[in-house]
């Protein structure tokens, strides 16, 4: 069912929310004509809705002319949900042994609509282009971490996310769907898959997810290493095992096997 067809979607703060989400780390700072072209909006309906998002503290004001930046009500909403993630405080401490093992970034990702976003990650190479940090995204089709979500989802989750991915960026979705089945191939043979540089042409990308959900959400693990420290294969055999025995004793730490 279409939001609007819907008779119970609130499409005001659908739009509200739509306004949040339109800041990126690159832009932190956005104008009102900034929002109407992301989203959609006519000039009016944004100026009411910054306006609102300004007095609940979810939007601040800053500079001449007036721009906006995200309010520390934003960063407040998300603490009781990352703090109820019981899976960040027990994972974290193998998350870096992989982590320094692997001279890259070990990272907790859960699927956010049409993208997977970092909820823990644990950090030993500096030298790496992409720093992941909590909140920030990766895309579905392109890297591991949203390909093996994909591969371990059920049917209707997969093709419904899949049908969504489509729609929205047809031209991303025909490069990368291809991609998808020696992904759950893997999965299916191996307990993870991995990103040849097809994200990033720097990194190496592996994930392995959850075998089911936990309290209600997939999480995946994921490992992203520099390209140049070896060849594929070879980080491939290192690093894939490893971060599957990572999946797994976390799996037995939250008794859920």
């Amino acid at each position: 069912m279409t939001r609007d067809a819907d008779p119970d979607f609130a499409t005001t703060l659908a739009h509200g929310i739509d306004i949040l989400g339109c800041f990126r780390a690159e832009q932190p700072e956005l104008a009102n004509k900034d929002f109407a072209r992301l989203t959609g909006l006519s000039r009016s309906a944004v100026a009411r809705l910054t306006h609102t998002l300004v007095e609940l503290g979810f939007l601040q004001r800053v500079g001449a002319p007036v721009r906006y930046r995200l309010g520390a009500s934003a960063l407040a909403l998300s603490y009781p949900l990352l703090a109820s993630m019981q899976i960040r405080q027990m994972a974290r401490p193998l998350m870096k042994q992989l982590a320094d093992h692997a001279r890259g970034a070990v990272s907790l990702v859960v699927r956010d609509r049409l993208q997977m976003v970092y909820v823990e990650t644990a950090r030993s190479n500096e030298a790496l282009q992409t720093r992941p940090d909590i909140g920030a995204s990766l895309p579905m089709l392109s890297s591991a971490a949203g390909k093996a979500w994909l591969a371990r989802a059920t049917d209707d989750a997969r093709g419904a996310v899949l049908n969504q991915l489509r729609v929205a960026d047809p031209a991303h979705y025909a490069a990368h769907f291809p991609s998808l089945a020696a992904a759950r191939r893997d999965l299916e043979r191996k307990g993870y898959c991995g990103n040849n540089m097809e994200w990033r042409p720097d990194a190496y990308g592996f994930a392995a997810p959850l075998r089911r959900p936990y309290q209600s959400l997939l999480y995946v693990f994921n490992c992203g290493v520099p390209s140049g420290d070896g060849p594929y294969r070879e980080r491939a055999a290192d690093i894939g095992p490893r971060l599957v025995a990572l999946a797994r004793e976390t799996e037995v730490s939250l008794g859920m096997f």
